[in-house]
């Protein structure tokens, strides 16, 4: 049962980083205004960029298009499935 729990406790961690990500791409789609928006944008922000900076480096921009951010959310799929998947079955 403590696996379990393991699981979901990381699933909850990974889903929060879902949501800063496409947070992210929401938020970069607006002007931001002084204030509270722009220090929640700067939080985003803070917390995102650094996995999103590994693969803005690999991938190239596409005019005005950024792609890391989906490139970013289908590797953090993978490595949740993975990381869960090591808990489930006791070999980390």
């Amino acid at each position: 049962m403590g696996s379990v729990s393991a699981a979901n406790f990381v699933d909850a961690l990974f889903y929060v980083y879902y949501i800063l990500i496409i947070a992210r791409v929401l938020l970069s789609w607006i002007r931001m205004p002084s204030g509270a928006m722009l220090m929640i944008y700067r939080f985003v922000y803070d917390v995102t960029e650094p996995y999103l900076g590994l693969f803005r480096r690999i991938i190239p921009l596409a005019g005005p298009m950024d792609f890391s951010p989906f490139v970013g959310l289908i590797v953090l799929g993978i490595i949740q499935s993975v990381v869960r998947n090591l808990i489930l079955t006791g070999n980390f």
